[in-house]
């Protein structure tokens, strides 16, 4: 993960084009571009990134390169986000959340933090639990990942679905609660029975994780 370029408000001095990744500093570092309706608070913002209208990145916040914080989406201070990560409009980030690189943040998803939170009782970030998103995981549209999971690598949570326990690498789930439904590939097609991808990858399943995990054999 890559997050060592400062980022206060807007960035001054970006030429280029935000849309196409292309901005740079005048120095020639490719730069974070922040929409001016945005608001970026963090320091650690990695190059590439792009963070659009409405959105608010608090201080402290860690956000990885080439990442697309999208139109009202909300990072918490201790939210860590790896390279390549997708937060669609609407996305709230709180504290205890860690998502690896490459994962899909579908619109409207949901992130709790606390398992039984009350107005008048206050807790501190020891008191949340932690929820881990790891690398190549979408997590779709109005999906609801309760606290203390962790979601697989390339596991595939579809959109309405209520997480409620963890979701092992290459999961497909979906309902509420989130029930198993198949398997997928990297590239995002779902795979057979003998869990060949049409992309020509084969997969194999995996003890340890109870999940799959690509056949190098």
């Amino acid at each position: 993960m890559t997050a060592d370029v400062a980022v206060h408000g807007a960035v001054d001095g970006v030429v280029g084009s935000a849309v196409d990744g292309a901005a740079t500093t005048a120095g020639g570092v490719r730069a974070p571009f922040v929409h001016p309706a945005a608001l970026c608070e963090s320091d650690q913002v990695g190059p590439g990134t792009r963070v659009w209208a409405f959105a608010h990145v608090l201080p402290g916040a860690v956000i990885g390169a080439d990442c697309n914080i999208c139109d009202h989406a909300f990072v918490e201070s201790e939210v860590r986000l790896g390279d390549r990560v997708t937060v669609k409009n609407n996305v709230a980030l709180f504290n205890g959340l860690t998502v690896e690189n490459d994962v899909f943040l579908g619109p409207n998803a949901v992130f709790t933090n606390d398992y039984n939170p009350r107005a008048t009782v206050k807790k501190t970030s020891d008191d949340l639990l932690p929820t881990v998103i790891r690398s190549g995981a979408t997590i779709g549209a109005n999906a609801t990942i309760v606290c203390g999971v962790t979601i697989g690598e390339n596991a595939f949570i579809g959109a309405g679905t209520v997480v409620i326990r963890d979701v092992p690498p290459g999961a497909m789930v979906v309902g509420n609660p989130a029930r198993h439904i198949g398997w997928m590939c990297a590239c995002g097609e779902r795979l057979g029975d003998d869990l060949a991808c049409s992309c020509g990858t084969r997969h194999r399943m995996d003890s340890a994780s109870g999940g799959v995990v690509t056949d190098h054999a």
